[in-house]
């Protein structure tokens, strides 16, 4: 019989060694803000997705009657639309860096841990897109995720080319689709074929009222199974759309992964000068773009054939992206002041209960717009909706420092690791 002296080491202490949840001394409080930051954002951004149609994205100049609710329209576009799924994605991509650095320290393949990670992400964000909104990004993430398997192991430079190509592939898709329909409406012939069809499909808001009316009708007072039959559509629309934009969220999980594997995070002041490059070009590119989509969206008629409303969205697609690193970068450096750190903590708290907080909004929103709940789709105005979100993230703030000072994680996030790793883990503290 074996002695423990005749054991190898690494098949003696194979259980200790084996991958295990991040422990609380080992999190980057950095990140968790910039976490918290991106749940405050996209909430902003969602809020009119939660208590209005989906044409309002078309339509939004006609929705709002006071200056103040246009002038907040208009902010939200230029400093938020786009700006807060890119975060979300980087982080997401940076979390597998950090995996992956914490599996080849103990010597263990994270490949099958990986896929059961993203397949129950997919899970969730299936029964999140059915049962309870239709605007789910965690499917989008999690096929992302599963394509981001082969650049595990890449070097830092080759992660920085692939992401700059997958990024730049559907804004270019945009903006060769803007071109040909500029060109093909120089041409009288094709110009009337195109001119009919804009006409046919877009009409105006008015020709279009009576069904935007009958779909604010259903949400904002029709039951569950109603409302749920009405967003079927909306539900393939989006998985079908996400295909498109499914190489952008990979380009962005890469520049994570890439920001992973060269640890800026991990020492920010040894990498300050990478960090007030990003917060330059970032916003250098960045805002002049999205001031061109945020100026298009407010005045330009959909069934114009110049198309600008269609090259702002392929702007857009780079611009968005580009000043998100600009925010990420400026925060970051923030975060480095004691005094920033102390006020911004309280964000970080949501932010490592991201995934909890991400679908409590969605429960919470649908309970305040849809029939079932208090029925307020479509009676909300623009600047209203924004108070709306102060006070919901104010009681997401509420809510995770009360869980955090009893349980570890949140509670999807206890269950996310108990499917991943297949047992129950550890919840109170």
């Amino acid at each position: 019989m074996l002695s423990a002296a005749d054991i190898p080491p690494r098949i003696a202490t194979w259980q200790r060694e084996a991958l295990a949840p991040v422990a609380a001394s080992e999190r980057i409080e950095t990140l968790d803000v910039l976490r918290g930051i991106a749940l405050l954002g996209i909430l902003t951004v969602n809020i009119v997705a939660f208590s209005w149609p989906y044409e309002y994205m078309l339509w939004q100049s006609e929705f709002w009657d006071s200056r103040a609710d246009a002038v907040v329209d208009w902010l939200v576009r230029f400093l938020a639309e786009g700006k807060f799924y890119p975060l979300f994605a980087f982080l997401f991509g940076l979390g597998a860096a950090i995996q992956f650095d914490r599996a080849n320290v103990k010597g263990v393949s994270i490949v099958r841990h990986h896929c059961k990670r993203m397949a129950v992400l997919l899970g969730f964000g299936i029964i999140h897109a059915l049962l309870i909104w239709d605007g789910d990004i965690l499917v989008s993430y999690a096929l992302g995720g599963f394509l981001l398997l082969p650049f595990l192991k890449r070097q830092p430079k080759t992660l920085l080319f692939w992401a700059g190509g997958c990024v730049l592939i559907p804004a270019l898709l945009t903006i060769l689709l803007w071109a040909l329909l500029v060109l093909l409406s120089l041409v009288p012939e094709f110009a009337a074929i195109i001119q009919k069809g804009l006409d046919d499909y877009y009409g105006s808001y008015e020709s279009q009222r009576e069904g935007l009316e009958a779909s604010i009708t259903t949400f904002a007072s029709g039951t569950y199974g109603e409302i749920l039959r009405e967003r079927l559509g909306n539900v393939l629309f989006m998985w079908f759309a996400g295909i498109f934009y499914l190489p952008s969220i990979l380009g962005l999980f890469l520049l994570g992964l890439y920001a992973g594997k060269t640890q800026v995070f991990q020492d920010v002041e040894g990498h300050r000068i990478f960090f007030r490059r990003a917060l330059f070009w970032g916003l250098v590119i960045g805002l002049p773009l999205n001031l061109f989509h945020a100026i298009c969206m407010a005045s330009t008629d959909l069934t114009n054939l110049f198309f600008f409303w269609l090259l702002s969205y392929g702007l857009m697609v780079i611009g968005g992206p580009a000043q998100t690193l600009g925010y990420v970068a400026a925060l970051t450096l923030a975060l480095q002041n004691a005094r920033v750190k102390s006020l911004l903590q309280v964000i970080g708290l949501t932010g490592k209960m991201a995934l909890s907080n991400y679908l409590f909004q969605s429960l919470l929103c649908t309970t305040i717009f849809y029939g079932y709940g208090f029925g307020l789709f479509g009676a909300v105005s623009r600047t209203t909706s924004l108070a709306l979100v102060g006070l919901i993230f104010a009681t997401q703030i509420c809510f995770s420092i009360c869980w955090l000072r009893i349980f570890q994680s949140g509670p999807m996030e206890w269950l996310w690791r108990s499917l991943t790793y297949g047992k129950r883990q550890p919840l109170r503290r």
